[in-house]
């Protein structure tokens, strides 16, 4: 990034409470870290990854955002009350949480269902979905009679679920067939109409294109909750080992 310009780039990284060193400031030291390897002297969005302790940790991104090393702050995979308190804590020290990053796809709506989503509507927080392609099975590539090829994590976590996913996968097919669209444009449509701004996985240049079109495509109410239905009728679990039930 050094040929531009520093204010026509968005830099966001993340402090993860786990991997906190001993010392006497855990949040500065790794910042400073990340500020040396990004060759920068400010990021734009810092998150606290994890959920660890709120208590403990969100206070400590207040005086990084007075400093200026820090423009705004997110959490990520925080449950409901979780994100009310760093929102409470932040707030009372001067600074807005400006996003929260979760888990949320057709397949796992946890940050709907609790209200989390309409919260941050209503406070005016940006929320950023992962997984939006759930590792790709909602890429429209593979199904029972495609699965994942391979002994590695994805082909053992996901090849069961499959069978299951047949009515979603073959209506994801007609809508994509009908917008003139990718079918993975279908599952990324339906989150940006949820009103959040999905953070998609690049690796070809196509990939953006893609995108562009999921953005300028609009679902029908109905096709919203025909999708949602069939979602719910397969009733599989895309809930990684490492995320926090988000109904606790």
């Amino acid at each position: 990034m050094k040929p531009y310009d520093r204010k026509d780039y968005f830099l966001s990284t993340k402090f993860t409470p786990v991997f906190a060193d001993s010392g006497d400031d855990p949040v500065r030291d790794m910042l400073a870290g990340s500020l040396k390897r990004l060759h920068t002297d400010y990021i734009d969005l810092y998150w606290i990854h994890n959920s660890d302790d709120v208590e403990k940790w969100t206070p400590e991104l207040i005086p990084l955002v007075k400093k200026g090393l820090v423009k705004h702050v997110g959490v990520s995979n925080h449950n409901l009350a979780q994100v009310k308190r760093a929102n409470e804590i932040l707030n009372a020290g001067g600074v807005e949480l400006a996003a929260v990053q979760n888990h949320y796809s057709l397949l796992y709506r946890q940050s709907e269902t609790t209200g989390l989503l309409d919260y941050c509507h209503q406070n005016g927080i940006t929320f950023f979905p992962y997984m939006v392609l759930e590792q790709g099975i909602l890429a429209g590539k593979h199904d029972a009679a495609h699965p994942f090829e391979g002994e590695n994590d994805r082909a053992r976590r996901y090849n069961p679920m499959l069978p299951q996913l047949n009515e979603l996968l073959a209506k994801m097919i007609e809508l994509a067939a009908q917008h003139h669209v990718a079918v993975a444009d279908i599952a990324t449509a339906w989150v940006i109409q949820k009103g959040t701004t999905p953070i998609i996985g690049v690796t070809k240049q196509h990939y953006i294109a893609d995108t562009k079109h999921a953005i300028s495509l609009t679902l029908t109410s109905a096709e919203m909750k025909a999708l949602e239905s069939l979602a719910d009728q397969a009733n599989v679990d895309t809930r990684a080992v490492w995320e926090q039930n988000m109904n606790q």
